[in-house]
C-alpha cells in the first residue's frame, strides 16, 4: 500500500472511530503548520495501527481509554470515550478499564477518569449498565 492509499484507509478508519463531525473539524483546522502532522496520524495511527487484524475495534477502544488515563490525556480520554459509547462500548466495560487503571496507573489518575467518564455519560445519554 502506498502513502495515498494508506491515507485514504486511515481517513475512513478515523471517521468510523471518531465520527465525521470530529474529523471534519480537525481537517478544517489543517494549515501549513499542522498539515503534515494530520497526514502522519491519518496514515499511521489510523491507516496502520487501527486497521491491523490482530485486535478488534472494541479492544482497541478500551486500550486507548486505559492509555489516555495512564498518560493523563483528559481531552483525548473524553474524545475516545464518547466515540466508544457511540459504538456500543458498555458503561460497565469502561468501569472495569478504570478500575484496572487505578491499580496500574494510580488511584489519582483513575479518580480523574471516573469523574470525566461521569461527565461524558451524563451528556451522552448513557444510562445504567450494559
Amino acid at each position: 500500500m502506498d502513502d495515498a492509499e494508506r491515507y485514504e484507509l486511515g481517513l475512513r478508519t478515523r471517521r468510523s472511530v471518531l465520527g465525521d463531525g470530529y474529523v471534519d473539524r480537525a481537517l478544517a483546522r489543517r494549515n501549513d503548520f499542522n498539515g503534515e502532522f494530520q497526514d502522519l496520524i491519518t496514515r499511521y495511527a489510523w491507516g496502520e495501527i487501527w486497521t491491523r487484524p490482530g485486535l478488534d475495534q472494541r479492544t482497541r477502544r478500551l486500550l486507548v481509554l486505559a492509555m489516555m488515563v495512564a498518560l493523563g490525556r483528559q481531552e483525548e480520554f473524553k474524545l475516545h470515550l464518547r466515540a466508544a459509547i457511540a459504538h456500543g462500548v458498555a458503561k460497565d466495560d469502561v468501569k472495569e478499564v478504570l478500575l484496572q487503571a487505578a491499580i496500574y496507573c494510580g488511584v489519582p489518575a483513575a479518580n480523574t477518569a471516573f469523574h470525566l467518564a461521569e461527565e461524558v455519560f451524563a451528556t451522552s445519554g448513557e444510562r445504567g449498565s450494559k
